[in-house]
């Protein structure tokens, strides 16, 4: 069912989940279809006007829509008790150690995505609007404590797969979304906010994150390439960058 939906190739831990919900939701939209459709057509036949030519003010005394319509709003409860809740509560409750994860602070900028990655001390530097340069983008203070190491890329996001990978969300302009179909990630950036999200990533390969959230004339090239690897390959990407800091 899910080719047949055209879901993207499943990348994290959490994509399974999110794509039978899916699923379920599209069943329940083709059964209302049909069935509401079929209720359509036999409404034009049975009540044409060269069988009733003389229009009945009394009206439809039936409650049967009114039933098939608790019938769906039920059906609808369930799919948010049972499945939606459920998966948004995993997302907040299950939030991972950042010592057992890949942390990265993402930060949206018309039109571009901004990656820094803890150096070896494995601490942030910290980041300053005042620092904000032509060659500073997101003013990066290097001279500070934690920032001399860190790890900056543009439009170039890496994490190792099968451990957590943890994005704290932020932009610098106006409201962003950082969209990844194949790890089933979604979270907007809103302007003032810092916004955590997580996944696992479980499939080597070569992705995108897009911006999913219209921000201004360049939305359209708003893209990152995202490299999903091994950690031997994501250790030696590190290496790679920080050689070209």
């Amino acid at each position: 069912m899910g080719e047949f939906l055209g879901l993207p190739v499943q990348a994290s831990a959490h994509a399974g989940e999110i794509d039978q919900m899916i699923i379920l939701i599209h069943y329940l939209m083709f059964i209302l279809f049909i069935g509401w459709g079929s209720f359509f057509v036999w409404v034009l036949i049975r009540f044409r006007a060269s069988a009733h030519p003389t229009a009945d003010y009394a009206g439809v005394k039936s409650h049967a829509s009114s039933y098939l319509d608790i019938v769906v709003v039920v059906i609808e409860a369930v799919l948010l008790v049972a499945f939606a809740l459920p998966a948004w509560a995993d997302r907040v409750n299950e939030f991972p150690p950042e010592e057992d994860a890949t942390v990265i602070h993402l930060i949206a900028k018309q039109f571009e995505w901004h990656a820094v990655y803890p150096g070896p001390d494995g601490r942030f530097g910290q980041r300053d609007a005042s620092l904000i340069t032509p060659t500073n983008a997101i003013g990066l203070d290097r001279s500070g404590p934690n920032g001399a190491d860190d790890i900056y890329t543009i439009n170039d996001v890496a994490f190792p797969v099968d451990k957590p990978v943890i994005v704290y969300l932020t932009t610098l302009d106006v409201i962003h979304s950082l969209g990844m179909a194949e790890m089933r990630v979604k979270q907007d950036a809103i302007p003032g906010l810092e916004m955590p999200v997580w996944w696992v990533p479980t499939l080597i390969g070569e992705f995108e994150i897009n911006c999913s959230q219209l921000c201004g004339l360049g939305h359209y090239r708003m893209r990152a390439a995202v490299h999903s690897l091994t950690q031997a390959d994501y250790d030696a990407w590190l290496v790679e960058q920080a050689g070209l800091q």
